[in-house]
């Protein structure tokens, strides 16, 4: 290979590009994230404060540019009161 992009490989052998898949999974939680905090009508300086996290890093972590620990998400889910759930599920074929 030598292009230093980085794979995984499946059972199968199936290469899986690991960036494109965590960009995407990053995506879909950062959109539940932004929907729900609009659903419960708290902006993100609300959010920042009960979160006890500057404005900035709800800002940079709403337009993908920032790569949250999991502390910061499990304490913007309680500050949004949500529960993050975290799992591993079969890969479908």
């Amino acid at each position: 290979m030598g292009h230093g992009m980085d794979y995984i490989y499946t059972a199968d052998n199936q290469e899986i590009f690991i960036e494109v898949r965590q960009q995407s999974t990053r995506k879909n939680v950062i959109e539940q994230y932004i929907q729900c905090r609009k659903d419960k009508g708290i902006t993100q300086a609300e959010l920042a404060r009960r979160a006890g996290v500057p404005r900035t890093n709800i800002t940079r972590f709403e337009s993908g540019s920032y790569n949250p620990s999991l502390e910061m998400m499990v304490r913007l889910a309680a500050a949004l009161d949500m529960e993050l759930e975290i799992g591993l599920t079969e890969r479908g074929i």
